[in-house]
């Protein structure tokens, strides 16, 4: 079923002009990772003034894949330091997966390090596998710490799994990964004690020395000491906690100079909530509505873990808020006409963009597919901001065993006309973005106007 109001063609409505911040752009992000890439096997290059004999061989393929995984395990950490330009520019999103498949990568880069290195070295020494792993291991200078190290990363890797991480709830899998830490400090060790560029090459130890305490200080600095200090200036604290429809709640969020946090509708936060049971996990939510001076709002579905006790909280509960990140926001906007497509509670980001997007009356739509009418989150302050602003506004209601495919190109376009002049902005379960993504590539709307962040772990 399909329910449509459009809005009269009128101009009032909140119009939040974000202001101007650095961010980075995806591909000079990667450009940078890449030629980090090309001088660290440059460094083994230098380092290595000749190859004779397949154990030689061997074992110089085990430094360069031992290198590379050093280095991209760095990479790794920067990505998740949450560093203000890569989050507004790149998005977390896109950080997020970024993260996952070179994890994937350093993974095997590891596993290839110790297996070349075992095999050519047991070539040159002529001696046994199993015998060479016991000879490295116990005689070898922080060769066991590699080891454990290694193990750190393929346990990581394997929590990580598709098959596997659904089950965990996101708190386990949040603070498993903190191992990634111990293990990229073990295998730091463990180069510099026996990696011959090291040992020979003062710039190359200076260089690794840099790149390793230079993204532990971005750690320390994004993910414990801001936090900290917004905590400090902005005291947040829990005003009240609002039903919204069964199983969805906002939570309302006063504070000190909130505008100072500068943030932009579409963008969202990592809340710490400070009660017994909180306190120890952050977890991310959209903005829910434009940010305004003296308050934000949250809205949670309860989809158990934390999520479920927020409608618990009380009144007066401190909060610490890591943010604003997301590159969701007007500003990678490129057309003058916009469509903002949602799925269940993926309402909360465009909600607070359909009420402030810049836009004239009638270039603006909404396309609302929840399940069941009553999982209509925020329906009465839709129809306003509808009425307000001249925009339009379409409920998708149903089980798809009886409404059928609700993102078909042909769906779409009947009913966005000139879709394909739109900019699209879609967030809602995994699934059904992918579902309208395709659609609206298929229906003529090129892949830079198409805009989607995802939280799932």
């Amino acid at each position: 079923m399909t329910t449509t109001h459009p809005g009269r063609a009128v101009t009032t409505g909140h119009v939040h002009a974000p202001p101007r911040r650095v961010r980075a752009r995806p591909e000079a992000v990667l450009a940078l990772i890449a030629a980090g890439a090309v001088a660290v096997i440059g460094m083994w290059w230098a380092g290595t003034p000749g190859i004779a004999g397949p154990g030689e061989y061997l074992a110089n393929a085990g430094r360069v894949t031992g290198l590379l995984a050093g280095y991209a395990i760095a990479v790794l950490l920067a990505l998740m330091a949450r560093i203000p330009a890569l989050e507004r520019g790149v998005g977390s999103d896109r950080l997020a997966r970024w993260h996952s498949t070179g994890g994937r990568y350093v993974v095997g880069l590891s596993v290839a390090h110790m297996l070349l290195i075992i095999w050519g070295y047991a070539l040159t020494d002529r001696t046994g596998v199993v015998s060479e792993t016991v000879t490295l291991n116990l005689t070898y200078p922080d060769v066991l710490k590699a080891t454990v190290a290694l193990l750190l990363l393929v346990g990581v890797g394997v929590v990580s799994a598709r098959r596997i991480r659904p089950k965990l709830r996101y708190e386990t899998w949040f603070h498993l990964h903190f191992y990634t830490y111990l293990a990229a400090w073990l295998a730091f060790g463990h180069q510099l004690a026996t990696g011959a560029e090291f040992a020979v090459a003062p710039v190359a130890r200076t260089s690794w020395y840099v790149l390793y305490l230079g993204v532990a200080a971005l750690l320390v600095w994004y993910r414990l000491l801001t936090p900290a200090r917004l905590a400090v200036r902005h005291r947040l604290r829990v005003s009240r906690v609002v039903p919204e429809t069964p199983g969805v709640v906002s939570v309302y969020v006063t504070g000190r100079r909130l505008d100072r946090l500068r943030a932009e509708p579409g963008q969202f936060f990592r809340w710490r909530f400070l009660t017994r049971d909180l306190w120890w996990s952050p977890n991310p939510y959209s903005l829910s509505a434009p940010p305004g001076t003296g308050e934000l709002r949250i809205t949670v579905k309860d989809l158990g873990d934390q999520s479920r006790s927020l409608a618990r909280l009380r009144p007066g509960t401190r909060v610490i808020a890591e943010g604003p990140y997301g590159a969701f926001t007007v500003k990678s906007r490129r057309a003058r006409k916009v469509l903002l497509v949602a799925g269940g509670v993926g309402i909360t980001p465009l909600r607070a963009l359909f009420e402030s997007v810049p836009a004239a009356p009638g270039d603006l739509t909404l396309l609302y597919r929840v399940r069941d009418e009553r999982d209509l989150v925020f329906r009465a302050e839709l129809e306003e901001i509808t009425a307000a602003r001249g925009a339009t506004l379409h409920y998708c209601v149903g089980p798809r065993s009886l409404i059928g495919d609700p993102f078909t190109p042909a769906t779409l376009a009947g009913l966005v006309p000139d879709l394909a002049d739109h900019e699209a902005y879609v967030c809602g379960p995994a699934e059904m973005t992918s579902a309208v993504i395709s659609a609206l590539r298929a229906a003529g709307v090129p892949r830079s106007r198409v805009h989607h962040e995802s939280f799932e772990f």
